[in-house]
């Protein structure tokens, strides 16, 4: 197991705006699209999703105690059951940020093509999307502080819209130039609700992320539950208000047909020419989630090999303290899914691999909330009838979100977390063969 440990330099504000950051990216800027033909119901589904995200935040930060100095991914499920889920768990958090990076780097470009046309070209997408994956590579090997930096400008870049469309809507509302428009002939519902609630979960994937980052957190204990509670209670009241302002104060006909839902908000209510500047701002949002997601994809591997999960060289960091050779592989692998998929329909992609992302991540929190349940059950955790109860509706909270995110994308989760099985039974032969662990050093746990 290697001995290198990570300095820890992530204060409060960092840990929020990590939070923060990995929640608000372009999901929340392109939701209204699909929420707009549910009128209503779209704001009932924000408000079970902020409650069912809620619930999975109090599990996760019980789950945490005495914990929170570690990585959640691999700690958190391998305190109940051993170290083997520990790294199916952590493996298929590391494919979802990954992916994530393709992700969002491709939705910051379809964004800026809104007022560059020409980076619409054909080819040029795929190839800018890498450069900017590669450019927040280069920014996280300078070390988390300078990546940490860099997450705090672009979130307070990224809620202008989100904050800018809440005053608009307060302005309008008050001067009664304008009203919810939603049309009444769309019934409020429960099936629709849930579906409502399904597409809003994609939306707050990240509050994690802290959690993820905690071995780089200063006074983990402390900063680390205080920065998750606070950053998930932000962006749910910001996605609340904006979000169903979006939704419910344009015609559903002209949201759905909109490439950009908040640029069409500030040009149809305020001034046709503040929609490119609102998609410049969606793109910084998109951005500045790449950063936070770029630190995270790292800690993973990280991890994995100080626990002696994975080979040694995987866990040297550079002279800034910084994983780096983590990060070109992680990197390298997002750069592959852009260039092979460069050719598809953007929108088409972006929603296939969020679906995918939301999928792979949902593994972690189902994970966590059954290992709570079960080290309560054995008496090694604190566990108040109260606290049982939000762990259990979080858990259902957490498989019907699973379930709503479709077969396809729930059975390409599995299958790529299911390619971790043979990586780890490789790994535990190698470390019980090695001279190491021949000579009582360290083996591989499990």
């Amino acid at each position: 197991m290697t001995n290198a440990v990570p300095e820890r330099q992530l204060g409060f504000a960092m840990c929020v705006a990590l939070v923060v950051g990995g929640m608000i990216g372009s999901g929340v800027f392109l939701l209204p699209v699909s929420l707009a033909p549910l009128g209503w119901n779209s704001f009932y589904g924000w408000l079970v999703t902020i409650v069912g995200t809620l619930c999975l935040v109090a599990v996760l930060m019980r789950l945490g105690k005495g914990r929170a100095g570690d990585c959640a991914p691999y700690s958190y499920p391998a305190a109940a059951f051993g170290a083997g889920t520990g790294f199916v768990v952590a493996w298929s958090y590391w494919i979802s940020c990954w992916v994530t990076n393709a992700t969002l780097a491709i939705a910051a470009v379809s964004n800026l093509a809104a007022v560059w046309p020409a980076l619409a070209a054909p080819g040029v997408p795929a190839a800018v999307a890498v450069a900017l994956v590669w450019l927040f590579t280069l920014i996280n090997c300078r070390g988390v502080r300078t990546a940490g930096g860099v997450q705090i400008v672009t979130l307070l870049l990224k809620v202008v819209p989100l904050v800018g469309v809440i005053l608009v809507a307060v302005w309008l509302f008050g001067s009664g130039t304008a009203a919810p428009v939603a049309h009444n002939s769309v019934p409020v519902t429960g099936a629709a609700i849930g579906g409502a609630a399904t597409l809003t979960l994609f939306a707050m994937l990240g509050f994690e992320s802290a959690m993820v980052a905690g071995d780089r957190a200063k006074d983990p204990e402390r900063t680390v539950p205080r920065a998750v509670l606070t950053g998930v209670l932000i962006t749910g009241i910001l996605y609340l208000l904006a979000g169903s302002a979006v939704t419910l104060m344009l015609p559903p006909e002209t949201v759905v047909t909109s490439t950009s839902p908040f640029a069409t908000f500030f040009g149809t209510l305020v001034d046709p020419a503040l929609g490119p500047l609102v998609a410049i701002f969606v793109a910084i949002a998109a951005l500045g989630a790449l950063n936070g997601f770029i630190l995270l994809q790292a800690e993973m591997p990280f991890t994995l090999a100080r626990h002696g999960l994975l080979p040694d060289w995987t866990a040297k960091l550079n002279r800034r303290g910084a994983p780096h050779r983590i990060h070109i592989v992680s990197s390298t692998l997002a750069s592959i899914v852009v260039l092979a998929n460069y050719s598809r329909d953007l929108a088409g992609l972006f929603q296939f691999m969020l679906l995918v992302t939301t999928s792979v991540t949902l593994i972690f929190y189902l994970a966590c909330v059954l290992a709570w349940l079960k080290l309560a059950r054995f008496g090694r955790i604190a566990a108040p009838p109260a606290m049982i109860a939000v762990a259990l509706a979080a858990l259902a909270y957490a498989l019907w979100a699973f379930h709503g995110a479709g077969i396809e994308a729930s059975l390409w989760s599995l299958a790529m977390t299911g390619a971790a099985l043979p990586v780890y039974l490789v790994m535990r032969r190698a470390r019980r063969s090695s001279p190491a662990a021949a000579d009582g050093g360290d083996a591989l746990p499990g």
